[in-house]
C-alpha cells in the first residue's frame, strides 16, 4: 500500500484527494437537499406510499439477481479457460472478446431490439438481463483472469496426478480460491444492473416492469414536475447500491487488488 513519508506529503495528497472528491459531492448533496425542500421528510414518504412503489424495487432485483448469476458463472468458466486450459488460438478469442469492451451501449440498441423481437423477448426480464450479462462479461473474465494467472500451475498438475478431473479442480478447488474476484464481480455486476437505465427503457414494455432508474420518471408523470418528490425518489434508488457496497467494501477493494496485481 502507498504511503506517504512526511507531513507535507501528507497534507498535499490529503487536499488533492478532497479536490477529487468535491465534484461528486456537489451532485449528491444538492440532491438530497433539495429533495428535503418544502414537506422535508414528508416527501419521502410521499415517494414510498405511491402504489406499486415496491414493484420498481422487485423488477430491479430481478434483473441485478439473474445478470449477476449469469456473469459470475461465465467469468468463472472464461477466466478458467483462458488462464488454466490449452486451447488453440485462444488468446485470438479472448482480444476478440476485449474488443467488445470499446463498443458503447447505445451503438448495439438497434440489434438488440431487432433480436429481442425476433425471439419474442420484448417485455421480458431476459431481454434486459442478456444484454448486460453479454456487456459485463469481458471486463470481469478480463479482471478475473489477471487472478487465476496468480494460482500456480503445479496445483492444477497435483490435482490432476490426485485423479482429479478439469471439472473437479474448477470446482472444488478454483472457484474456493478465487472468492475474492466473487466479491467483486457481485458489486460490480449489481451496481451496473441496478443503475442500468437505456436497456430497461427500451425493452421493458409494460408498466409493472419498471424498475428503480424509471422512478424518477415515473414520480415526474405522477407529481407534475414536483421536483423535490422527484429528486426524494431518486436518492431512495440509490440507497440498495449504497449499502451493498459499504457492507462488502473490504473485500470489494481486497478482489479488485487482486485481480489487477496477479
Amino acid at each position: 500500500m502507498f504511503e506517504t513519508r512526511t507531513r507535507w506529503s501528507q497534507i498535499v495528497l490529503q487536499v488533492l484527494v478532497t479536490i477529487a472528491v468535491i465534484p461528486f459531492l456537489i451532485p449528491l448533496v444538492t440532491m438530497v437537499s433539495r429533495s428535503l425542500e418544502g414537506r422535508g421528510w414528508g416527501n419521502y414518504l410521499a415517494v414510498l406510499e405511491v402504489p406499486g412503489f415496491l414493484t420498481f424495487f422487485r423488477n430491479s432485483a430481478i434483473v441485478a439477481g439473474g445478470s449477476i448469476v449469469i456473469i459470475y458463472l461465465a467469468t468463472m468458466a472464461g477466466a478458467f479457460g483462458f488462464s488454466k486450459l490449452r486451447i488453440r488460438h485462444k488468446e485470438v478469442f479472448f482480444w476478440m472478446m476485449m474488443a467488445a469492451l470499446t463498443l458503447p451501449e447505445v451503438v448495439l440498441i438497434a440489434p438488440l431490439y431487432a433480436t429481442a423481437v425476433r425471439l419474442g423477448m420484448m417485455g421480458t426480464f431476459w431481454s434486459v438481463i442478456l444484454p448486460i450479462a453479454a456487456l459485463q462479461v469481458p471486463f470481469t473474465i478480463l479482471l478475473t483472469r489477471g487472478y487465476m494467472d496468480g494460482i500456480p500451475d503445479t496445483l492444477f498438475e497435483a490435482a490432476r496426478l490426485d485423479g482429479a478431473n478439469t471439472w473437479r479442480f474448477f470446482w472444488s478447488i478454483l472457484v474456493p480460491l478465487a472468492r475474492p474476484m466473487a466479491t467483486a464481480i457481485i458489486i460490480l455486476v449489481l451496481i451496473n444492473a441496478w443503475n442500468s437505465y437505456l436497456l430497461p427503457k427500451v425493452f421493458l414494455i409494460n408498466d409493472n416492469m419498471g424498475v428503480v432508474t424509471l422512478l424518477p420518471e415515473f414520480f415526474r408523470r405522477q407529481y407534475n414536475d414536483d421536483t423535490p418528490k422527484i429528486l426524494a425518489a431518486a436518492v431512495v434508488t440509490a440507497i440498495p447500491t449504497i449499502v451493498a457496497y459499504i457492507a462488502m467494501q473490504k473485500q470489494f477493494e481486497r478482489g479488485m487488488a487482486a485481480g489487477a496485481l496477479k
